[in-house]
């Protein structure tokens, strides 16, 4: 090494003693100029090298890309056959969910007209009793419908005199009038309900309201059976005591509307549900 080093620091000496002045400081210029040269021509290469790494990375990156868009292309083909089986079978489903619906509907519809002639016939019913009790107090007696139900429902004045089951003239004009309207009504059964207010009685005849609520209900029965030729089999006599009160009990006036009669009168179920049956059977026509 330290040979290297004493020829190159005698080159020079030696050199320069050996070459002429002039052509010495034209070789040195020309030495300048190449070794710039050299310099551009490595930073030229430097950059050539860095843009070839990242073209390098780009096409690394391209055919990663490229194989993704190969494999996903694969995929959506795999998918389209998939969907197309799908969609036959969503469409197989959707007419079956469509069937299913236009035949449910179709019942729907069917038991809504047996629900319709139901009610047709409460309206019709409604209207001969409102009719034909045009003439008595609105006070004494009240006939509304809900859900399809008919309630008749008598104050305890017009019927019985306090404390009694004994019925009264006036009460027996009401009961024909509602019999006759019923004897045309054989598709109707009903229901006859006492009802009392909260005052406890306890006598010979009653130990409590729950006698006196029966026994008033056993006595409509009796009238509108013997008296009106209304079909036993038809009835039900019901006492409903205290329990079952319009108003309040801690007036006269509130005491006196819960005092009362109230026939239901009831579509016989197994009419409609004949009915029902009938419009059943026409879906599968």
């Amino acid at each position: 090494m330290k040979k290297i080093i004493v020829l190159l620091v005698a080159f020079p000496i030696l050199f320069t003693s050996c070459v002429p002045q002039k052509k010495y400081a034209a070789l040195e210029t020309q030495q300048k100029e190449t070794q710039e040269l050299l310099n551009s021509a490595t930073v030229k290469l430097n950059a050539c090298l860095d843009e070839k790494a990242a073209t390098d990375a780009s096409i690394a990156e391209l055919r990663n890309q490229n194989q993704f868009l190969i494999e996903n292309n694969q995929d959506l083909i795999n998918n389209m056959g998939n969907l197309t089986t799908l969609t036959k079978k969503g469409a197989d489903n959707l007419e079956r969910s469509l069937e299913s619906l236009k035949e449910k509907d179709l019942t729907i519809r069917r038991m809504q007209d047996a629900v319709t002639r139901r009610d047709s016939v409460t309206l019709a019913l409604v209207t001969a009793l409102k009719s034909s009790l045009v003439d008595i107090n609105d006070s004494d007696i009240e006939i509304n419908v809900e859900k399809g139900v008919v309630f008749i429902s008598i104050s305890d004045k017009m019927v019985f005199n306090t404390g009694s089951n004994k019925i009264t003239a006036r009460a027996k004009e009401v009961l024909g009038k509602v019999a006759k309207i019923i004897n045309d009504k054989p598709e109707f059964e009903f229901m006859v309900e006492g009802h009392t207010d909260d005052r406890p009685i306890s006598n010979d005849l009653f130990q409590d309201n729950w006698d006196l609520s029966v026994d008033r209900a056993t006595s409509i029965v009796r009238v509108l059976q013997k008296e009106f030729g209304v079909a036993p089999e038809r009835m039900i006599a019901a006492g409903r005591s205290s329990y079952m009160p319009v108003d309040d009990n801690e007036s006269a006036s509130g005491r006196a509307n819960n005092r009362r009669i109230r026939i239901v009168l009831l579509p016989k179920l197994d009419q409609f549900y004949s009915l029902l049956d009938e419009a059943m059977a026409a879906t599968t026509e």
